[in-house]
Protein backbone atom coordinates (compact mmCIF):
# COMPACT_ATOMS: atom_id res chain seq x y z
CA UNK A 1 0.00 0.00 0.00
CA UNK A 2 2.62 2.10 0.85
CA UNK A 3 4.39 1.60 -2.86
CA UNK A 4 0.98 2.84 -4.38
CA UNK A 5 0.16 5.71 -1.98
CA UNK A 6 4.00 6.61 -3.70
CA UNK A 7 2.88 5.96 -7.26
CA UNK A 8 0.29 8.04 -6.39
CA UNK A 9 1.91 10.99 -5.32
CA UNK A 10 4.67 11.04 -7.99
CA UNK A 11 1.75 11.02 -10.87
CA UNK A 12 0.41 14.03 -8.74
CA UNK A 13 3.25 15.87 -8.65
CA UNK A 14 3.38 15.56 -13.01
CA UNK A 15 0.04 16.04 -13.59
CA UNK A 16 -0.35 19.56 -11.39
CA UNK A 17 2.90 20.46 -12.77
CA UNK A 18 3.77 23.98 -13.72
CA UNK A 19 2.37 22.93 -17.61
CA UNK A 20 -1.23 21.94 -16.22
CA UNK A 21 -1.11 25.04 -14.10
CA UNK A 22 0.06 27.81 -16.92
CA UNK A 23 -2.91 25.94 -18.70
CA UNK A 24 -6.10 26.46 -16.17
CA UNK A 25 -4.64 29.82 -14.87
CA UNK A 26 -3.37 30.93 -18.37
CA UNK A 27 -6.84 29.60 -20.01
CA UNK A 28 -8.86 32.06 -16.99
CA UNK A 29 -6.36 34.89 -18.24
CA UNK A 30 -7.15 34.60 -21.91
CA UNK A 31 -10.92 34.07 -21.67
CA UNK A 32 -10.54 36.93 -19.26
CA UNK A 33 -9.00 39.04 -21.65
CA UNK A 34 -10.81 38.17 -24.87
CA UNK A 35 -14.53 38.88 -23.03
CA UNK A 36 -13.16 42.08 -22.60
CA UNK A 37 -13.10 41.31 -18.46
CA UNK A 38 -17.21 41.21 -18.60
CA UNK A 39 -16.75 38.50 -16.14
CA UNK A 40 -15.43 40.99 -13.63
CA UNK A 41 -17.79 44.04 -14.83
CA UNK A 42 -20.86 42.07 -14.89
CA UNK A 43 -20.11 40.45 -11.20
CA UNK A 44 -22.51 42.94 -9.58
CA UNK A 45 -25.05 41.96 -11.95
CA UNK A 46 -24.71 38.06 -11.41
CA UNK A 47 -24.77 38.30 -7.60
CA UNK A 48 -28.23 40.47 -7.94
CA UNK A 49 -29.65 38.05 -10.15
CA UNK A 50 -29.00 34.91 -8.57
CA UNK A 51 -30.26 36.49 -5.48
CA UNK A 52 -33.59 37.46 -6.78
CA UNK A 53 -36.46 35.87 -6.85
CA UNK A 54 -37.20 35.44 -10.55
CA UNK A 55 -34.12 33.08 -9.75
CA UNK A 56 -36.12 30.80 -7.68
CA UNK A 57 -38.84 30.27 -10.68
CA UNK A 58 -39.16 28.07 -13.28
CA UNK A 59 -41.39 31.24 -15.57
CA UNK A 60 -38.34 32.26 -17.67
CA UNK A 61 -37.23 30.02 -20.72
CA UNK A 62 -36.91 25.62 -20.65
CA UNK A 63 -35.17 23.71 -18.56
CA UNK A 64 -35.92 21.23 -14.94
CA UNK A 65 -34.83 23.56 -12.44
CA UNK A 66 -34.90 26.82 -11.18
CA UNK A 67 -31.59 28.58 -12.10
CA UNK A 68 -31.47 28.80 -8.27
CA UNK A 69 -31.66 25.46 -7.63
CA UNK A 70 -29.13 24.99 -11.02
CA UNK A 71 -26.28 26.79 -9.01
CA UNK A 72 -27.10 25.67 -5.14
CA UNK A 73 -26.75 22.35 -6.60
CA UNK A 74 -23.52 23.01 -8.09
CA UNK A 75 -22.14 24.81 -5.19
CA UNK A 76 -23.61 21.57 -2.98
CA UNK A 77 -20.68 20.20 -5.64
CA UNK A 78 -18.19 22.52 -4.97
CA UNK A 79 -18.81 23.88 -1.51
CA UNK A 80 -16.85 20.90 0.88
CA UNK A 81 -14.07 19.76 2.01
CA UNK A 82 -11.91 22.20 -0.56
CA UNK A 83 -12.74 24.81 2.00
CA UNK A 84 -12.22 23.46 5.25
CA UNK A 85 -9.71 20.81 4.68
CA UNK A 86 -8.19 21.61 1.28
CA UNK A 87 -7.34 25.68 2.39
CA UNK A 88 -5.83 23.89 5.87
CA UNK A 89 -3.93 21.35 3.62
CA UNK A 90 -2.44 23.90 1.31
CA UNK A 91 -1.63 26.49 4.03
CA UNK A 92 0.46 23.99 5.40
CA UNK A 93 1.46 22.14 2.34
CA UNK A 94 2.26 25.48 0.25
CA UNK A 95 2.99 27.84 3.06
CA UNK A 96 -0.07 30.28 4.25
CA UNK A 97 0.63 32.25 0.86
CA UNK A 98 -1.16 29.41 -0.76
CA UNK A 99 -4.18 31.22 0.14
CA UNK A 100 -3.23 34.66 -2.44
CA UNK A 101 -2.61 32.09 -4.96
CA UNK A 102 -6.61 30.63 -4.44
CA UNK A 103 -7.92 33.87 -4.78
CA UNK A 104 -6.26 34.97 -7.78
CA UNK A 105 -6.65 31.37 -9.64
CA UNK A 106 -10.75 32.30 -8.37
CA UNK A 107 -10.69 35.85 -10.45
CA UNK A 108 -9.85 34.61 -13.05
CA UNK A 109 -11.54 31.75 -12.42
CA UNK A 110 -14.77 33.61 -12.90
CA UNK A 111 -14.52 33.45 -17.06
CA UNK A 112 -14.03 29.78 -16.98
CA UNK A 113 -16.88 29.15 -15.18
CA UNK A 114 -18.57 31.56 -16.96
CA UNK A 115 -17.85 30.01 -20.55
CA UNK A 116 -18.44 26.36 -19.50
CA UNK A 117 -21.41 26.58 -17.99
CA UNK A 118 -22.93 29.23 -20.85
CA UNK A 119 -21.95 26.78 -23.58
CA UNK A 120 -23.42 23.47 -21.67
CA UNK A 121 -26.96 25.95 -21.92
CA UNK A 122 -26.38 26.57 -25.25
CA UNK A 123 -25.62 23.12 -26.75
CA UNK A 124 -27.70 20.91 -24.16
CA UNK A 125 -29.72 18.07 -25.00
CA UNK A 126 -33.05 16.47 -24.33
CA UNK A 127 -32.94 12.77 -23.48
CA UNK A 128 -35.15 10.26 -23.51
CA UNK A 129 -37.07 11.09 -20.15
CA UNK A 130 -37.44 14.53 -21.38
CA UNK A 131 -34.57 15.74 -19.10
CA UNK A 132 -31.79 18.24 -19.76
CA UNK A 133 -28.81 16.47 -20.35
CA UNK A 134 -25.09 18.89 -21.36
CA UNK A 135 -22.22 19.49 -20.23
CA UNK A 136 -18.54 19.72 -22.05
CA UNK A 137 -19.19 16.86 -23.71
CA UNK A 138 -22.24 17.60 -25.64
CA UNK A 139 -20.63 21.07 -26.18
CA UNK A 140 -17.40 19.37 -28.09
CA UNK A 141 -19.94 17.13 -29.63
CA UNK A 142 -22.08 19.24 -31.11
CA UNK A 143 -20.14 22.60 -31.51
CA UNK A 144 -16.59 21.58 -32.69
CA UNK A 145 -16.20 22.14 -36.78
CA UNK A 146 -13.72 18.41 -36.88
CA UNK A 147 -16.76 16.60 -35.38
CA UNK A 148 -13.92 13.64 -34.78
CA UNK A 149 -11.92 15.78 -32.69
CA UNK A 150 -14.92 16.89 -30.53
CA UNK A 151 -16.30 13.32 -29.96
CA UNK A 152 -13.14 11.84 -29.15
CA UNK A 153 -12.23 15.32 -26.52
CA UNK A 154 -16.17 14.51 -25.40
CA UNK A 155 -15.65 10.91 -25.08
CA UNK A 156 -12.52 11.44 -22.77
CA UNK A 157 -14.24 14.68 -20.92
CA UNK A 158 -17.36 12.33 -19.79
CA UNK A 159 -14.88 9.06 -19.06
CA UNK A 160 -12.62 11.30 -16.57
CA UNK A 161 -15.82 13.03 -15.29
CA UNK A 162 -17.07 9.59 -14.13
CA UNK A 163 -14.02 8.62 -12.60
CA UNK A 164 -13.32 12.11 -10.84
CA UNK A 165 -17.32 11.69 -9.72
CA UNK A 166 -15.46 8.70 -7.43
CA UNK A 167 -12.64 10.72 -6.32
CA UNK A 168 -12.88 14.15 -6.11
CA UNK A 169 -17.04 13.78 -5.35
CA UNK A 170 -17.26 10.72 -3.70
CA UNK A 171 -14.20 8.72 -1.71
CA UNK A 172 -12.42 12.35 -0.64
CA UNK A 173 -15.62 13.74 0.74
CA UNK A 174 -16.82 10.48 3.01
CA UNK A 175 -13.28 10.34 4.05
CA UNK A 176 -13.35 13.77 5.21
CA UNK A 177 -16.50 13.25 7.18
CA UNK A 178 -15.68 9.99 8.89
CA UNK A 179 -11.60 11.64 10.03
CA UNK A 180 -13.84 14.56 11.28
CA UNK A 181 -16.49 13.01 13.38
CA UNK A 182 -13.81 10.35 14.32
CA UNK A 183 -11.45 13.05 16.07
CA UNK A 184 -13.94 15.16 17.46
CA UNK A 185 -17.04 12.39 18.84
CA UNK A 186 -14.66 9.30 18.22
CA UNK A 187 -17.46 7.59 16.15
CA UNK A 188 -15.49 4.52 14.23
CA UNK A 189 -15.22 5.33 10.82
CA UNK A 190 -16.86 2.34 9.29
CA UNK A 191 -19.85 3.31 11.30
CA UNK A 192 -19.76 6.86 9.98
CA UNK A 193 -19.33 5.46 6.15
CA UNK A 194 -22.53 3.15 6.74
CA UNK A 195 -24.81 6.33 7.92
CA UNK A 196 -23.76 8.59 4.97
CA UNK A 197 -23.36 5.79 2.46
CA UNK A 198 -27.50 4.42 2.99
CA UNK A 199 -28.44 8.26 3.55
CA UNK A 200 -26.72 8.91 -0.19
CA UNK A 201 -28.61 6.14 -1.12
CA UNK A 202 -31.80 7.28 -0.34
CA UNK A 203 -31.60 11.01 -1.71
CA UNK A 204 -30.14 10.13 -5.22
CA UNK A 205 -32.91 8.02 -5.96
CA UNK A 206 -35.20 10.71 -6.50
CA UNK A 207 -32.45 12.26 -9.26
CA UNK A 208 -31.72 15.92 -10.02
CA UNK A 209 -34.99 17.26 -8.75
CA UNK A 210 -34.95 15.77 -5.56
CA UNK A 211 -31.18 16.54 -4.93
CA UNK A 212 -31.63 20.18 -5.94
CA UNK A 213 -34.75 20.27 -3.47
CA UNK A 214 -32.26 19.25 -0.86
CA UNK A 215 -29.31 21.55 -2.07
CA UNK A 216 -31.32 24.20 -2.34
CA UNK A 217 -32.08 24.19 1.28
CA UNK A 218 -29.02 22.82 2.50
CA UNK A 219 -26.21 24.74 0.76
CA UNK A 220 -27.58 28.22 1.36
CA UNK A 221 -27.88 27.11 5.53
CA UNK A 222 -24.75 25.86 6.20
CA UNK A 223 -22.63 28.18 3.70
CA UNK A 224 -24.11 31.38 6.05
CA UNK A 225 -23.79 29.56 9.22
CA UNK A 226 -19.96 28.60 8.94
CA UNK A 227 -19.43 32.11 6.93
CA UNK A 228 -20.88 33.73 10.39
CA UNK A 229 -19.16 31.23 13.12
CA UNK A 230 -15.68 32.04 11.14
CA UNK A 231 -16.14 35.77 11.32
CA UNK A 232 -16.66 35.55 15.08
CA UNK A 233 -13.12 33.30 15.23
CA UNK A 234 -11.78 35.99 13.42
CA UNK A 235 -13.10 38.52 15.45
CA UNK A 236 -12.06 36.99 18.64
CA UNK A 237 -7.96 37.01 16.98
CA UNK A 238 -8.70 40.15 15.84
CA UNK A 239 -5.46 41.66 17.33
CA UNK A 240 -3.41 38.36 14.97
CA UNK A 241 -5.24 39.23 12.05
CA UNK A 242 -2.62 42.23 10.68
CA UNK A 243 0.03 39.97 11.34
CA UNK A 244 -1.58 37.03 9.54
CA UNK A 245 -2.18 38.75 6.50
CA UNK A 246 0.98 40.48 6.32
CA UNK A 247 2.34 36.58 6.72
CA UNK A 248 0.05 35.58 3.57
CA UNK A 249 1.38 37.88 1.34
CA UNK A 250 5.03 37.87 2.36
CA UNK A 251 5.25 34.01 1.53
CA UNK A 252 2.64 33.99 -1.29
CA UNK A 253 5.98 35.94 -3.42
CA UNK A 254 8.92 34.96 -1.52
CA UNK A 255 11.42 32.44 -3.06
CA UNK A 256 11.70 30.67 -0.46
CA UNK A 257 10.64 32.34 3.01
CA UNK A 258 10.34 31.04 6.79
CA UNK A 259 7.53 31.36 8.97
CA UNK A 260 7.34 32.72 12.20
CA UNK A 261 4.92 33.98 15.03
CA UNK A 262 1.64 33.15 13.52
CA UNK A 263 3.27 30.58 11.09
CA UNK A 264 4.98 28.69 13.58
CA UNK A 265 8.00 26.49 11.53
CA UNK A 266 6.72 26.61 8.00
CA UNK A 267 9.29 27.26 5.51
CA UNK A 268 7.66 27.24 1.70
CA UNK A 269 8.84 28.79 -1.56
CA UNK A 270 6.60 30.97 -4.05
CA UNK A 271 6.37 27.80 -6.62
CA UNK A 272 4.66 25.61 -3.57
CA UNK A 273 2.40 28.24 -2.90
CA UNK A 274 1.18 28.80 -6.38
CA UNK A 275 1.34 24.94 -6.83
CA UNK A 276 -0.98 24.11 -3.70
CA UNK A 277 -2.95 27.62 -4.22
CA UNK A 278 -3.97 27.09 -7.58
CA UNK A 279 -4.41 22.87 -7.08
CA UNK A 280 -6.26 23.77 -4.05
CA UNK A 281 -8.55 26.53 -5.53
CA UNK A 282 -9.70 24.28 -8.74
CA UNK A 283 -10.45 21.61 -5.98
CA UNK A 284 -12.55 24.12 -4.43
CA UNK A 285 -14.27 25.67 -6.65
CA UNK A 286 -13.98 23.17 -9.65
CA UNK A 287 -13.16 26.40 -12.34
CA UNK A 288 -11.90 24.71 -15.67
CA UNK A 289 -12.83 21.49 -14.95
CA UNK A 290 -16.18 21.44 -16.27
CA UNK A 291 -18.38 19.61 -13.83
CA UNK A 292 -20.56 22.80 -12.93
CA UNK A 293 -21.60 22.97 -16.65
CA UNK A 294 -23.68 19.61 -16.37
CA UNK A 295 -25.69 20.89 -13.80
CA UNK A 296 -26.25 24.71 -15.15
CA UNK A 297 -27.57 22.52 -18.45
CA UNK A 298 -30.51 21.42 -16.29
CA UNK A 299 -31.50 25.35 -15.23
CA UNK A 300 -34.65 27.08 -16.72
CA UNK A 301 -33.78 30.30 -18.54
CA UNK A 302 -34.15 31.91 -21.76
CA UNK A 303 -30.18 32.68 -22.97
CA UNK A 304 -27.27 31.03 -22.09
CA UNK A 305 -25.30 33.89 -20.95
CA UNK A 306 -27.49 34.77 -18.36
CA UNK A 307 -27.60 31.56 -16.63
CA UNK A 308 -23.85 31.43 -17.04
CA UNK A 309 -23.08 34.50 -15.25
CA UNK A 310 -25.74 32.98 -12.52
CA UNK A 311 -23.52 29.46 -12.56
CA UNK A 312 -20.62 32.03 -12.94
CA UNK A 313 -20.95 33.62 -9.14
CA UNK A 314 -20.15 30.14 -7.41
CA UNK A 315 -16.43 30.56 -7.69
CA UNK A 316 -17.20 33.94 -5.86
CA UNK A 317 -19.16 32.07 -3.40
CA UNK A 318 -16.88 29.56 -2.91
CA UNK A 319 -13.05 30.72 -3.13
CA UNK A 320 -13.37 34.69 -2.51
CA UNK A 321 -16.07 34.08 0.46
CA UNK A 322 -15.60 30.85 2.15
CA UNK A 323 -12.29 29.35 1.69
CA UNK A 324 -10.89 33.36 2.40
CA UNK A 325 -12.67 32.78 5.75
CA UNK A 326 -11.29 30.01 6.84
CA UNK A 327 -8.11 31.21 5.83
CA UNK A 328 -8.12 33.62 7.66
CA UNK A 329 -9.16 31.91 10.91
CA UNK A 330 -6.26 29.77 10.98
CA UNK A 331 -4.31 32.55 10.11
CA UNK A 332 -5.50 34.35 12.60
CA UNK A 333 -5.45 31.86 15.11
CA UNK A 334 -2.01 31.44 15.52
CA UNK A 335 -2.22 27.45 15.09
CA UNK A 336 -0.35 26.72 11.70
CA UNK A 337 2.73 25.31 11.95
CA UNK A 338 1.84 23.19 15.13
CA UNK A 339 2.76 20.11 15.00
CA UNK A 340 1.37 16.49 16.39
CA UNK A 341 2.59 13.72 19.02
CA UNK A 342 4.58 12.35 16.25
CA UNK A 343 6.22 15.50 15.22
CA UNK A 344 4.41 15.97 11.67
CA UNK A 345 2.44 19.27 10.88
CA UNK A 346 -0.70 19.14 11.92
CA UNK A 347 -2.96 19.80 8.66
CA UNK A 348 -6.48 18.83 7.03
CA UNK A 349 -9.45 19.41 9.00
CA UNK A 350 -7.80 18.77 12.59
CA UNK A 351 -5.81 21.79 11.15
CA UNK A 352 -9.25 23.75 10.74
CA UNK A 353 -9.95 22.47 14.56
CA UNK A 354 -8.13 23.37 16.18
CA UNK A 355 -7.87 27.05 14.78
CA UNK A 356 -12.20 27.40 15.17
CA UNK A 357 -11.01 25.72 18.96
CA UNK A 358 -9.12 28.68 19.70
CA UNK A 359 -12.13 31.18 19.51
CA UNK A 360 -14.91 29.07 20.27
CA UNK A 361 -13.43 26.46 22.15
CA UNK A 362 -15.11 22.95 21.70
CA UNK A 363 -17.96 24.62 20.50
CA UNK A 364 -15.69 25.62 17.42
CA UNK A 365 -14.82 21.97 17.30
CA UNK A 366 -18.36 20.65 16.74
CA UNK A 367 -19.15 23.66 14.44
CA UNK A 368 -16.30 22.55 11.97
CA UNK A 369 -16.62 19.18 12.40
CA UNK A 370 -20.46 19.69 11.61
CA UNK A 371 -19.65 21.93 8.59
CA UNK A 372 -17.32 19.81 7.00
CA UNK A 373 -20.53 16.67 7.64
CA UNK A 374 -23.27 18.97 6.00
CA UNK A 375 -20.70 20.73 2.95
CA UNK A 376 -18.93 17.28 2.29
CA UNK A 377 -22.05 15.59 2.05
CA UNK A 378 -23.92 17.87 -0.33
CA UNK A 379 -21.03 17.71 -2.25
CA UNK A 380 -21.49 14.00 -2.63
CA UNK A 381 -25.11 14.72 -3.72
CA UNK A 382 -23.72 17.03 -6.57
CA UNK A 383 -21.60 15.41 -8.04
CA UNK A 384 -23.44 12.08 -7.93
CA UNK A 385 -25.48 13.84 -10.33
CA UNK A 386 -22.37 15.17 -12.74
CA UNK A 387 -20.94 11.70 -12.56
CA UNK A 388 -24.61 10.16 -13.64
CA UNK A 389 -24.93 12.21 -16.46
CA UNK A 390 -21.21 11.75 -17.74
CA UNK A 391 -22.00 7.99 -17.74
CA UNK A 392 -24.93 8.55 -19.22
CA UNK A 393 -23.23 10.00 -22.08
CA UNK A 394 -20.90 7.14 -22.38
CA UNK A 395 -23.35 4.96 -22.56
CA UNK A 396 -26.11 6.65 -24.84
CA UNK A 397 -28.78 6.35 -22.69
CA UNK A 398 -30.40 7.17 -19.39
CA UNK A 399 -31.24 3.13 -18.77
CA UNK A 400 -28.31 2.22 -16.63
CA UNK A 401 -28.07 5.44 -14.04
CA UNK A 402 -29.37 3.31 -11.33
CA UNK A 403 -26.78 1.00 -11.69
CA UNK A 404 -24.16 4.34 -11.62
CA UNK A 405 -26.28 5.25 -8.47
CA UNK A 406 -26.13 1.98 -6.44
CA UNK A 407 -22.25 1.38 -6.83
CA UNK A 408 -22.00 5.28 -6.23
CA UNK A 409 -23.38 5.24 -2.83
CA UNK A 410 -21.33 1.95 -1.94
CA UNK A 411 -18.06 3.56 -3.13
CA UNK A 412 -18.82 5.75 -0.44
CA UNK A 413 -18.46 3.34 2.30
CA UNK A 414 -14.86 2.77 0.30
CA UNK A 415 -13.66 6.38 0.84
CA UNK A 416 -14.94 6.90 4.41
CA UNK A 417 -12.09 3.96 5.46
CA UNK A 418 -9.25 4.73 3.05
CA UNK A 419 -5.89 6.35 4.19
CA UNK A 420 -6.06 10.43 3.89
CA UNK A 421 -3.23 10.92 1.35
CA UNK A 422 -3.89 8.31 -1.47
CA UNK A 423 -7.94 9.53 -1.50
CA UNK A 424 -6.72 12.82 -2.03
CA UNK A 425 -3.56 12.63 -4.79
CA UNK A 426 -6.11 10.05 -6.66
CA UNK A 427 -8.65 13.04 -6.64
CA UNK A 428 -5.78 15.25 -7.38
CA UNK A 429 -5.22 12.94 -10.64
CA UNK A 430 -8.74 13.11 -11.99
CA UNK A 431 -9.76 16.86 -11.43
CA UNK A 432 -6.48 17.03 -14.22
CA UNK A 433 -7.33 14.41 -16.49
CA UNK A 434 -10.98 15.89 -16.01
CA UNK A 435 -9.42 19.88 -16.72
CA UNK A 436 -7.46 18.91 -19.91
CA UNK A 437 -10.01 18.28 -22.46
CA UNK A 438 -12.71 21.25 -20.78
CA UNK A 439 -10.21 23.38 -21.04
CA UNK A 440 -8.99 22.84 -25.01
CA UNK A 441 -12.80 23.24 -25.48
CA UNK A 442 -12.51 26.62 -24.21
CA UNK A 443 -9.64 27.69 -26.22
CA UNK A 444 -11.10 26.32 -29.12
CA UNK A 445 -14.83 28.48 -28.68
CA UNK A 446 -13.39 31.70 -27.13
CA UNK A 447 -14.30 33.55 -29.96
CA UNK A 448 -17.97 32.47 -30.01
CA UNK A 449 -18.18 32.27 -25.96
CA UNK A 450 -17.13 36.63 -26.69
CA UNK A 451 -19.90 36.98 -29.67
CA UNK A 452 -22.33 35.25 -27.42
CA UNK A 453 -21.46 37.79 -24.50
CA UNK A 454 -21.35 40.69 -26.50
CA UNK A 455 -24.86 40.42 -28.19
CA UNK A 456 -26.16 39.93 -24.77
CA UNK A 457 -24.68 43.14 -23.74
CA UNK A 458 -27.77 44.77 -25.44
CA UNK A 459 -30.06 42.36 -23.84
CA UNK A 460 -28.77 43.95 -20.35
CA UNK A 461 -28.69 47.34 -21.29
CA UNK A 462 -32.29 47.55 -22.38
CA UNK A 463 -32.88 45.49 -19.08
CA UNK A 464 -31.24 48.21 -17.15
CA UNK A 465 -33.17 50.84 -18.46
CA UNK A 466 -36.25 49.52 -17.63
Amino acid sequence: MERFAEILKQIDDVVWGPVMLVLLVGTGIYLTVRLRFRTWRNLGYAIRSTLSKEARTTKRGDGDISPFSALTTALAATIGTGNIVGVATAMVSGGPGALVWMWISACFGLSSKFSECMLAIKYREVNEKGEMSGGPMYTMKKAFHNKKAGAVLGWLFALFAVIASFGIGNLTQANSISDAIHATFQVPTWVTGLVITVLVLFIIVGGIKTISKVSSVVVPFMAIFYVLAGLLVILINIKNLPAGVAMIFKMAFSFRAAGGGLCGTITASIMNAVHFGVARGIFSNEAGMGSAAITAAAATTDHPVRQGYINMTGTFWDTIVVCTITGLAIASSGVLGMVDETGAYVKGAALTIVAFRTGLGNVGAYLVTGGIALFAFSTILGWEYHGEKAFEYLLGTHKYNMVYRIVFSLIVYVGATTAFDIVWDFSDIANALMAVPNLICLLVLSGEIAKDVEEFEHILKKERQK
